[in-house]
C-alpha cells in the first residue's frame, strides 16, 4: 500500500477530525489502523483485539507497583501499546462493518480496567514502601485519595468527555454517525430483554443504561436543548441548526480529549519515572476537574443559549 492510500485509509477509519487530537492523528491511529489491516486479514473480530487491549493495559498496572524506572518503562510501553489496540478495534469495525453494542460497552470498559489495575498497583507501592505503624494515616490517605480520583472523578470525566464526543458527532453526521444513546432507550431495551438466556446481556444493559443516566444527569440544559430539537425536528436537524451547534461545541473537543487518555497518561508516565505516581492522583482531583467544571460550564451555556434562540423562532414561526 502506498503511502497516499494509506494516508486516505486512515482518515476514513477515524470518527471525524473534529473530535481527533494530534497525538491520535499522528500515532495512535496510524499505529492503530496498520494493526486493523493485519487483523482484517486474519478475520479476527473487533471484540477479540478489545479484550487482548484489556489484558494488556491491565497487565501495565503490575509492572508500575516496582520502584524500577526500567520496570515501569515497560509498564509504560505496554499502556501505550493496549492504547494502539483501543484505536485498532473502533477502526478495525469500522473497516470491516462489525459494529456491535458489546463491542462499544467492552471498548469502555477497557480505560476502566486499564486504570483500575494502576491505581491499585500504585497504591500497593506505596503502602509496601512505608511502615504501617507510624505512617497508618499516609498510607490510608493515599488509598483514599485514589478511590475518589478513580470511582468519582476519573469515571465522570471520561463519561462526560464521551457523552460530548457523540453529541458533537450527531450534530456533526447524524444519527448514523454517532453513538448517542439515551437512558430512555437503554431501560426500553433492557425491559424487553429477557433474564433467561440472555442474563449477561441483560446485566450489561443495566449498568449501560446507568452510565446514561449519569450522562444526562450532568447536562440538564443540553437535555432540555435536545428535547426541544427532537421534538421539532425528530433525527432530520436543518443543517442550519447543525453548523450552528458545531460551531460552539467544537472548540470544547479540545477539553473533551484532555479528559480522555492522552494527556493523564502523559501526566502519569512523568510521575511514574519522576518517583512520584502518588501524585497522579492530584493531578486527577485538581487540574482535571478545573477543566471537567469547565468544559461542562460551557457547553450549558450554549445549550442553554441555543435552546433559548429555538424557542424564539418557533414562537415567531408558529
Amino acid at each position: 500500500m502506498d503511502k497516499d492510500s494509506f494516508r486516505k485509509g486512515v482518515e476514513a477509519s477515524l470518527k471525524s477530525l473534529d473530535t481527533e487530537e494530534p497525538i491520535d492523528i499522528y500515532f495512535y491511529r496510524p499505529l492503530g489502523y496498520r494493526c486493523a489491516l493485519g487483523f482484517a486479514r486474519w478475520g479476527v473480530h473487533p471484540n477479540v483485539v478489545t479484550i487482548i487491549s484489556i489484558v494488556i493495559g491491565v497487565a501495565s498496572g503490575v509492572f508500575f507497583y516496582f520502584d524500577a524506572w526500567w520496570l515501569n518503562l515497560v509498564g509504560i510501553l505496554l499502556l501505550v501499546w493496549a492504547n494502539v489496540y483501543d484505536s485498532t478495534d473502533g477502526q478495525l469495525a469500522r473497516m470491516t462493518g462489525k459494529k456491535t453494542l458489546w463491542g462499544r460497552l467492552l471498548d469502555g470498559f477497557a480505560g476502566d480496567l486499564w486504570f483500575f489495575s494502576i491505581y491499585f498497583f500504585i497504591c500497593l507501592r506505596f503502602t509496601m514502601s512505608h511502615d504501617w505503624e507510624s505512617e497508618r494515616w499516609q498510607i490510608l490517605s493515599v488509598w483514599l485519595m485514589a478511590a475518589f480520583a478513580g470511582f468519582i472523578c476519573h469515571s465522570r470525566q471520561c463519561s462526560l468527555a464521551d457523552y460530548y464526543r457523540n453529541v458533537h458527532l450527531y450534530f456533526l453526521k447524524g444519527k448514523e454517525g454517532s453513538e448517542l444513546d439515551t437512558f430512555k432507550q437503554q431501560r426500553a431495551l433492557f425491559h424487553a430483554t429477557p433474564w433467561k438466556h440472555h442474563f449477561w446481556w441483560k446485566l450489561w444493559l443495566y449498568f449501560y443504561g446507568n452510565y446514561t443516566r449519569l450522562q444526562e444527569s450532568m447536562t440538564p440544559e443540553f437535555q432540555r436543548l435536545m428535547s426541544l430539537v427532537r421534538e421539532r425536528y425528530g433525527d432530520d436537524v436543518p443543517d442550519s441548526f447543525r453548523n450552528r451547534f458545531r460551531e460552539l461545541s467544537k472548540p470544547l473537543m479540545v477539553y473533551a480529549n484532555i479528559l480522555t487518555f492522552n494527556t493523564r497518561s502523559i501526566a502519569l508516565f512523568i510521575l511514574l519515572l519522576a518517583g512520584m505516581p502518588w501524585c497522579y492522583f492530584v493531578f486527577e482531583i485538581t487540574v482535571m476537574n478545573v477543566l471537567f467544571f469547565y468544559m461542562r460550564y460551557r457547553h450549558e451555556k450554549f445549550s442553554s443559549m441555543l435552546y433559548a434562540q429555538l424557542s424564539k423562532e418557533g414562537e415567531a414561526n408558529g
